[in-house]
């Protein structure tokens, strides 16, 4: 009457490192970009009109993001942290700057992020 569930095997190991390694390295660098004074940060930050404050805000959340990532049992947390930031990021550049051509590239990472983050979930429950 009822079908057994069978738990889908997650992907290779080495596969999983590698992904997260990747988004952590990626992640932490784009958040201590944000850090620097000769960056195109701070101007970008200033156009979007909320201070300099959500600039370091948001360094923060991708290093914490790409950090927690990188860590097996945080990995989950860590990219729903980051794919809900580069979905902000991408409303940003619409609806804020009005620059939809520019929100291709964070829609691509959010969509990435998003699917790498189901996947996971899925292999694991």
């Amino acid at each position: 009457m009822f079908e057994q569930a069978v738990a889908r095997e997650s992907g290779s190991p080495i596969t999983d490192w590698c992904l997260r390694g990747g988004i952590a390295l990626a992640f932490v660098m784009f958040g201590w970009d944000k850090f620097t004074p000769n960056s195109m940060w701070p101007k970008f930050f200033q156009d979007v009109g909320w201070g300099q404050w959500f600039r370091y805000f948001t360094g923060v959340v991708e290093i914490a993001g790409g950090v927690l990532t990188f860590i097996p049992w945080t990995a989950s947390v860590g990219l729903a942290l980051l794919a809900c930031t580069m979905g902000s990021a991408s409303l940003i550049w619409i609806f804020v700057m009005g620059q939809a051509a520019n929100a291709i590239i964070t829609t691509a990472f959010f969509l990435g992020l998003a699917g790498f983050w189901h996947t996971r979930r899925s292999a694991t429950s």
